[in-house]
C-alpha cells in the first residue's frame, strides 16, 4: 500500500505551504537579485539568521547571502524535489537525519560535493 503522505496531493499542498512561507521570508528580506532558475526562486543577500551554513531551501525558495553557483543551485533543486515527495514532513525527517552532511540522506541524495560539503 502506497504511503499518503508522500509523493501526494498532501505532500505537495506542503511543499506549497513550505514556499509560501520562503517566499514570505526571501521577498522582504533579500537585498540582492531574486530571480528564478529551473523553478528554483533564489533570494540572494539574505540576513544570516535566515539559513545556516551557505544557505537553506525552503519549498521551492533557497535563501542564502551569496552562495548561489551552478553546481549549488543543482544541489537545491535535488532539495525542491525532497520537499515534494516529503511536504511538511521535510523538516523533521532532516533534523532526524542529523547534522553530519556525510550521513544526512538528504545531503547525500543532493550530492555532497555540489553542496560544498566536500
Amino acid at each position: 500500500m502506497r504511503n499518503p503522505l508522500l509523493d501526494s496531493p498532501v505532500s505537495r499542498a506542503g511543499w506549497l505551504f513550505a514556499t509560501a512561507v520562503g517566499l514570505a521570508v526571501g521577498l522582504p528580506f533579500s537585498t540582492g537579485r531574486v530571480r528564478v532558475e529551473d523553478g528554483l526562486v533564489v533570494c540572494t543577500g539574505m540576513p544570516r539568521w535566515a539559513f545556516r551554513r551557505g544557505g537553506t531551501c525552503v519549498g521551492s525558495v533557497y535563501l542564502t547571502r551569496d552562495n548561489d553557483g551552478p553546481r549549488v543551485l543543482r544541489h537545491e533543486r535535488v532539495h525542491v524535489a525532497q520537499w515534494r515527495r516529503y511536504g511538511m514532513l521535510m523538516p523533521l525527517l532532516y533534523v532526524l537525519a542529523g547534522r553530519d552532511a556525510a550521513r544526512n540522506r538528504f545531503e547525500v541524495e543532493a550530492g555532497l560535493e555540489d553542496g560544498g560539503y566536500r
